[in-house]
């Protein structure tokens, strides 16, 4: 809330370059920011009594939407990769499944390694879950399950994500 739209009866001022000029009515904080020409910005609305303060709201908009800006740049997002084996892997092809499992894993992201049954492989499931413990076990350096292997389909999978 700015200037008019503040509506309490009294509020804590403080003023342009930060002193506490003490609590006092919403009118005469009004008047004090009039004469400096600057703004009565709430920046405190659940403190008892609110605090306002005296500045210049345009700047003040733009240095919060610049922190803002800067605080989304350091974000790092944290993304789902997906590795897809089937039940008779050979194990130059796992070998090469797991190197680009690492290099996700590495970057920081998650990875689902999942494996996919097709028409008969559905009758030996149980037989073909080793190959998951094993992608698991060979990870375990770099890498914690953070969800064991579980079926969901026609698929079983697991995700994978960096040990901290």
């Amino acid at each position: 809330m700015i200037n008019e739209q503040i509506r309490d009866r009294e509020v804590r001022l403080i003023g342009a370059d930060g002193e506490q000029l003490g609590i006092m009515s919403a009118r005469e904080a009004m008047k004090i920011a009039q004469e400096a020409e600057l703004d009565l910005v709430k920046i405190a609305p659940t403190a008892k009594p609110p605090v306002c303060k005296i500045i210049d709201y345009g700047k003040y908009k733009y240095e919060q939407t610049r922190k803002e800006k800067e605080a989304r740049k350091k974000q790092k997002t944290v993304e789902l990769k997906e590795v897809r084996l089937s039940p008779n892997i050979d194990t130059n092809d796992l070998n090469t499944k797991i190197n680009n499992a690492k290099k996700f894993i590495s970057k920081g992201n998650k990875v689902k390694v999942t494996l996919r049954f097709r028409g008969r492989e559905m009758a030996h499931v149980q037989q073909s879950k080793h190959i998951l413990d094993d992608f698991a076990e060979t990870l375990a350096d770099i890498a914690v399950v953070e969800k064991p292997a579980k079926m969901e389909g026609r698929a079983m999978s697991m995700v994978l994500t960096e040990k901290r």
